[in-house]
C-alpha cells in the first residue's frame, strides 16, 4: 500500500487543506475523501487521472464537498469511466446518491455505485454520532499482504476504533487519526486521548492546525512528513 495526502486541515484550517488522501491499494487508485479543496488540489497536483474509485468517511462539505466536480470532470474533460463510489452500507448510499442528485442530475451516469462487502481487504467501523450528533460517520482499516492501515475519519471517542484493531491479527499497523488540540473541540480527538493507544503502533494525526501542535505532543502529524505528502 501507498498513501499520499492531498491536505491535512480541518474544515476551517484552509491554508492546510482539506484532509484527504490517496492511496494505492489492491491494484487501484482510491480517493479517501474529496472535500472542498480537494479537486482543485489533484487538478494542480496532476492526479485527478489516477483517482478511478472513491470512498467517503462522511458527507460533511470538507470531506465531500468537491465530489461532484470531480465526477463531472472525469465525464466531460477525461471522458473515461465513471469512477467506483464504494459505500459502506445502503443508508449511507442513498445519502450521497440524494447530496449528488441536487448537482449532477442522475448519479449513475458519472458514478458507479459498489457496495464496499464486494471488495476485500477494507473493514468499514460504524462511527456514527461520534463525531457529530446525528451524523453517519465511518472510520476504515485497509489491509494488503501484512500490512495494514487505519483511516479514522471524523471521529471524537477513538475508544470504537481502537477496540476494533486489538480484536483483528497482529499485523504491521499505521493509524492516521484526526487530532485536536483544544479539549473543548468535541467533534475530534483531543490528541492525549491518542497517547494510551501508542505502545506498538505508527500513528500520524491529522486534520489539524499543525501549528498549534503543543511541545508535549508525541503523535507525529502528517503535515509535517514530506514522504506522506501528495
Amino acid at each position: 500500500m501507498y498513501i499520499k495526502f492531498l491536505g491535512t486541515g480541518g474544515a476551517f484550517d484552509t491554508d492546510y487543506l482539506n484532509s484527504a488522501a490517496l492511496l494505492e491499494f489492491r491494484h487501484i487508485n482510491l480517493l479517501i475523501d474529496c472535500g472542498f479543496t480537494v479537486f482543485p488540489t489533484l487538478v494542480k497536483k496532476s492526479l485527478i487521472n489516477k483517482v478511478d474509485h472513491i470512498l467517503l468517511t462522511h458527507l460533511h462539505n470538507d470531506h465531500c464537498g468537491s465530489l461532484a466536480n470531480l465526477l463531472l470532470y472525469k465525464h466531460v474533460v477525461e471522458k473515461v469511466k465513471p469512477p467506483v463510489i464504494f459505500y459502506p452500507s445502503e443508508q449511507f448510499r442513498q445519502q450521497l446518491y440524494e447530496f449528488l442528485k441536487i448537482q449532477v442530475k442522475d448519479p449513475d451516469k458519472y458514478a458507479e455505485f459498489v457496495a464496499l462487502e464486494h471488495f476485500d481487504g477494507i473493514t468499514a467501523i460504524d462511527t456514527y454520532g461520534q463525531h457529530s450528533e446525528g451524523m453517519q460517520t465511518y472510520a476504515y482499516i485497509f489491509e494488503e499482504e501484512g500490512n495494514r492501515i487505519v483511516y479514522s475519519g471524523d471521529l471524537a471517542k477513538p475508544e470504537t476504533l481502537f477496540e476494533k484493531l486489538e480484536k483483528m491479527p497482529s499485523m504491521d499497523t499505521c493509524v492516521f487519526h484526526d487530532i485536536t488540540f483544544n479539549p473543548a473541540n468535541t467533534g475530534h480527538t483531543y490528541y492525549k486521548k491518542l497517547l494510551p493507544y501508542l505502545n506498538g503502533l505508527d500513528m500520524f494525526g491529522y486534520h489539524c492546525d499543525p501549528t498549534q501542535n503543543p511541545s508535549d505532543n508525541p503523535i507525529r502529524l502528517v503535515f509535517y512528513q514530506k514522504e506522506l505528502m501528495a
